[in-house]
């Protein structure tokens, strides 16, 4: 489960990192303000991919799901991206929850 959302959040940095450029130049935003959103949510990203061997740390991926949606009122564009990004991260979630615990019952047959 870590590294399929692992890999979901380092994917959702570099959109979200590339999201700061379309900000300011297509939608007018105050540059300082598409730096500290687009930016600072990308490295929340990749710090929390790399945290996510504490359980807490899925609960902020949960929440960076919800920022990068509410981007979307900045950049419409992004609600469909946040949704799209969201969708990922909750199908990584849950698919790796599910493999964890087959894994698990495997091993406790194999016993």
């Amino acid at each position: 489960m870590r590294h399929m959302c692992a890999a979901m959040l380092s994917l959702q940095a570099i959109i979200l990192g590339l999201s700061v450029p379309v900000m300011i130049a297509v939608e007018d935003v105050d540059p300082a303000v598409a730096g500290v959103i687009g930016g600072g949510l990308a490295v929340l990203c990749l710090l929390t991919a790399g945290m996510l061997r504490r359980p807490w740390a899925y609960w902020v991926g949960h929440g960076i799901q919800v920022a990068t949606f509410l981007t979307g009122f900045l950049v419409p564009i992004m609600f469909f991206i946040g949704l799209m990004f969201a969708s990922l991260w909750l199908g990584a979630f849950f698919l790796g929850r599910r493999i964890e615990a087959d894994k698990a019952r495997w091993a406790a047959a194999e016993e």
